[in-house]
């Protein structure tokens, strides 16, 4: 592929290997922001769009952003719970869950300026419907009690909401009785609890958040959502659950620009370091340059040769930054949404498409760090080059 041998390339490195590896280590941090920050990304944009079923619409009030602020009235609820095409449980009811949801804020000795965390009130038919989420610990909240079961991704990272525990919000103390797994979704990072009991603690005995409607057919479902738009004696804004959640994507856009912008900052730097190696490497090589000029190498087979040694020496930065990156593949966190303005939890996730990113991301920086050191390595006059020196 290239007139001079690669081995001559790798030769070059290993012969000088503190400069090589100070590059490399250069080139490998901003990779590393990079993929980190691009998957902390991913990991937010999978869990949000890991929620909700295509067959379920979400009902809100017209206007509503978000069911935090949304109302809706029982008695439309009871109204539109048995709107034509909605599933019915296996004892005939319709598979419909008037919810109301609102953020807490839990505090400890430990975190004295609290989290918010979003609490749900629910029917029991509403964990019925959300069929990703499990209870793995401990028991059910029983209705009409102080009792509330939190997710995964908040047990985990809360050592006060874990099962026995006593959370104090709304006007008394909540105890914990049990934990759910919803897998990658973002009920992980909710409390869920008796509908009417947080109805009755909020003082929303007859205006709560939202309805949760499951479909029989997910073809009718945009018929449903026409057909509840349309009503009006509901002024309900009706959107599939998937999404409900795809939009609050967005919330991870200024994540995803900084990532970018921090990332290209400290590229320039990488570049000018792997520059400055390339032309450290060319003062010193001047007579293997004029050699190889002089035994038949043109000049474009030097400059193929040095920017192949560039990126050779950035691939294996990118490489280290690659295995940084993915330590934290998995590593749990929690970021705040301007959406439903509570914590949601999420694991890191560095896939194929953050890594390849990465790796290309190194390459620019080898080839525009590498391209001048090697066109002035070509340029090379073979009688200047072969002089002692």
């Amino acid at each position: 592929m290239f007139a001079i041998p690669i081995s001559y390339n790798v030769r070059n490195l290993r012969a000088r290997p503190a400069s090589t590896l100070m590059t490399a280590l250069g080139i490998a941090a901003p990779v590393a922001v990079l993929m980190v920050l691009l998957g902390l990304v991913e990991g937010l944009q999978t869990s949000l769009a890991a929620t909700g079923n295509p067959a379920q619409v979400l009902v809100m009030r017209k206007g509503a952003t978000s069911e935090l602020t949304s109302t809706l009235s029982r008695n439309h609820f009871q109204q539109i719970r048995f709107t034509p095409g909605i599933a019915k449980t296996a004892k005939g009811e319709p598979m419909a869950s008037l919810e109301v949801v609102t953020v807490i804020m839990l505090q400890n000795e430990t975190m004295p300026d609290g989290i918010n965390i979003t609490l749900r009130g629910l029917l029991p038919v509403g964990f019925e419907m959300r069929e990703g989420v499990k209870l793995v610990e401990g028991a059910m909240f029983h209705p009409g009690s102080r009792e509330v079961i939190v997710g995964r991704g908040i047990a985990n990272r809360y050592p006060m909401t874990r099962i026995g525990n006593t959370l104090h919000f709304g006007r008394g103390d909540w105890t914990v009785v049990g934990v759910f797994d919803a897998g990658r979704s973002a009920a992980n990072s909710e409390v869920f609890a008796d509908l009417d009991q947080v109805a009755s603690e909020y003082n929303r005995v007859e205006e709560q958040s939202s309805a949760l409607l499951r479909v029989a057919d997910v073809a009718q479902v945009p018929a449903l959502i026409k057909s509840l738009e349309t009503d009006k004696r509901f002024q309900v804004k009706p959107v599939t659950e998937v999404d409900y959640y795809a939009e609050q994507t967005k919330s991870a856009k200024p994540i995803k620009f900084m990532g970018y912008f921090i990332s290209f900052i400290m590229a320039i730097g990488a570049s000018f370091a792997a520059m400055n190696t390339m032309y450290a490497a060319t003062s010193r090589r001047l007579a293997e340059i004029g050699t190889l000029r002089a035994i038949g190498f043109s000049q474009f087979d030097v400059l193929a040769s040095f920017v192949f040694e560039s990126l050779l020496l950035s691939g294996i930065g990118g490489l280290m930054g690659c295995v940084v990156a993915f330590a934290f593949n998995g590593v749990e966190t929690g970021i705040g949404s301007f959406v439903t303005f509570s914590e949601i939890t999420f694991g890191f996730h560095v896939g194929p498409a953050t890594l390849a990113t990465g790796l290309v991301f190194s390459v620019l920086m080898g080839f525009f760090g590498g391209f001048f050191p090697a066109r002035s390595a070509a340029r090379i006059n073979i009688v200047n080059a072969l002089r002692p020196h």
